[in-house]
């Protein structure tokens, strides 16, 4: 927990860098790290699955300073979320620790 809420920081503090503005994301990086954790199994990206769908995440947090962190923090610290069906369930871990990898994704989630 204590790693995942670093390197959020460290997200934030990085894209506080840049500005308002937000960095363009590598959708093809995305999406492949998206595949390679099963990602779409429970997400699509305008349509509701077992998780929701990317384009209502970035609808609800694509106007918040700290978008970005929030995603990472989400992914990367398997957090219980709750399904559509009522039940709980541990969101999985995503592989990569690395920053640059785990920014772009979230990125490319807020681009939807």
């Amino acid at each position: 927990m204590k790693k995942a809420l670093a390197l959020a920081g460290i997200l934030l503090l990085g894209m506080a860098a840049y500005g308002p503005a937000r960095a363009e994301a590598d959708a093809e990086a995305a999406r492949a790290l998206a595949k390679r954790n099963d990602c779409f199994k429970c997400h699509a990206i305008d349509k509701t699955k077992k998780g929701p769908a990317y384009a209502r995440v970035a609808a609800r947090l694509k106007t918040k300073p700290d978008a970005v962190a929030v995603i990472v923090e989400h992914i990367t610290a398997g957090h219980m979320v709750q399904l559509p069906d009522g039940t709980d369930e541990k969101h999985p871990i995503i592989d990569t620790k690395d920053p640059d990898e785990l920014s772009n994704l979230a990125l490319w989630i807020l681009s939807l």
